[in-house]
């Protein structure tokens, strides 16, 4: 991860293969982010775990404990986003608080 002007940037981003091609790779690259496109392997019976992809999943997963996320109750998209942000902030910091009890 690089610096930027209000902390470090993404430089890389696994994707599923819906943004493989042109188009995606192109809009990306002009925010400065390198898509890796994360492939099914050629032979798969069943459930294939997908490297990387389960990062994104247990992410999604924990916002699910958040009330307001669990459903789409907001009109605008930046309710949405502000919302996501500070449920993350609230993992993130139980985190380092957990990170802290445990280091003292």
């Amino acid at each position: 991860m690089s610096e930027g002007e209000s902390g470090p940037t993404v430089e890389l981003a696994y994707v599923d293969q819906g943004y493989t091609g042109d188009q995606p790779a192109a809009d990306a690259a002009a925010h400065g982010i390198g898509p890796e496109v994360v492939k099914h392997t050629a032979a798969k019976h069943g459930f294939v775990l997908l490297p990387r992809r389960w990062v994104v999943e247990r992410s999604f997963g924990w916002t699910a404990r958040f009330r307001r996320l669990a459903r789409d109750y907001e009109r605008l998209p930046e309710t949405v986003a502000g919302l996501h942000f500070v449920a993350f902030a609230c993992l993130m910091l139980h985190r380092l608080v957990l990170i802290a009890t445990i280091s003292a």
